[in-house]
């Protein structure tokens, strides 16, 4: 819940005056909802794509202040994020919720971004793997491996965002590799195919160390896509590891 039309503005002209035409890895904006279709009118054409931070299971009908997937799409949404763990921790999202969601942006063509992760107290209580399988689980369970063929990981390590504690790139790669591994034992085309970004307070001076693991495949980047020259720093260390990929 940051910005307002005149620091978007702002924003969104300075990313794309330091982008290059040839970059060549996806670029996904997630404004907040109020601002999606100035966003996405602006970014038109640009290369840029455009992604919502949350939306509602329903298709429609009496849900007072929920967004349906026909919406996004209406105004120009390619992706959305599902499950981020503020929405879990703060408005009590649940692993059932958190797939219906997902199922329901698969089912409109939109892809989801489904976020997993664990909270310091599951970290230090070896809880990790247990709780990252929870999640996955529920959505392969309603909504089948398959659909991760149209859908984007990002593993969040909760205790390492904005707490002052740091996720190593050792330890990323070690629970992306997890991620992989659990897909793999559904369908190891599809593991392979998913991809898998991290979202653990991504910034500047470790991204490139980051992205350099072979199962981190790119970030979602969340306090460090306020500040431009951070958010470019963090595509060019991207588009330097994965090329054309």
């Amino acid at each position: 819940m940051h910005g307002a039309r005149a620091e978007n503005t702002r924003l969104v002209d300075a990313v794309l005056a330091g982008l290059s035409d040839s970059r060549s890895c996806e670029c996904v904006i997630c404004p907040p909802a109020v601002y999606l279709a100035e966003i996405g009118r602006a970014i038109t054409s640009t290369g840029l794509r455009l992604g919502a931070q949350n939306v509602c299971a329903e298709t429609q009908g009496a849900f007072t202040g929920e967004i349906s997937v026909g919406m996004l799409r209406e105004v120009g949404c390619e992706f959305v994020i599902v499950g981020h763990s503020e929405r879990r921790s703060l408005y009590l999202e649940n692993d059932a919720q958190v797939a219906r969601k997902f199922a329901a942006v698969i089912a409109s063509g939109i892809t989801p971004i489904l976020c997993v992760g664990e909270s310091l107290a599951e970290r230090e209580s070896g809880s990790t793997e247990s709780v990252v399988s929870r999640q996955l689980d529920a959505v392969v369970a309603l909504a089948g491996v398959d659909s991760f063929a149209s859908a984007v990981i990002a593993y969040e390590p909760v205790w390492a965002i904005g707490t002052g504690r740091t996720a190593t790139p050792e330890q990323a790669e070690e629970v992306h590799r997890f991620i992989r591994g659990r897909l793999a034992g559904h369908d190891a085309k599809i593991a392979g195919l998913t991809r898998i970004l991290y979202g653990g307070s991504v910034k500047a001076v470790n991204a490139a160390e980051l992205f350099a693991k072979p199962n981190v495949d790119g970030g979602l980047i969340g306090g460090a896509s306020l500040k431009a020259d951070e958010f470019l720093a963090i595509v060019a260390a991207a588009n330097s590891r994965y090329g054309q990929n």
